[in-house]
């Protein structure tokens, strides 16, 4: 893995914990569910909320792209 693959998986990862772990929060907060429905929930809807990110080789070298659901397109961020 190159040092921008690993730099997009970190980005990855963070950006998902953090939509899991406030996702969990306020279901747990304004919903009834609780135990493994709670983490359930919070877990595939972070997989869809969660920006997606990538880093492609391109001629003018390689780069970390990002794809969000709130977005068109793709935006580049390294």
């Amino acid at each position: 893995m190159t040092k921008l693959q690993i730099r997009a998986l970190i980005y990855q990862l963070l950006s998902f914990g953090a939509i899991f772990i406030g996702l969990q929060l306020i279901l747990k907060s304004y919903s009834h569910l609780s135990g493994m429905w709670l983490m359930f929930t919070a877990f595939v809807a972070g997989t869809l909320l969660a920006p997606q990110f990538q880093a492609v080789k391109t001629n003018d070298g390689e780069h970390i792209f990002m794809r969000w659901i709130f977005m068109k397109g793709f935006r580049k961020i390294k």
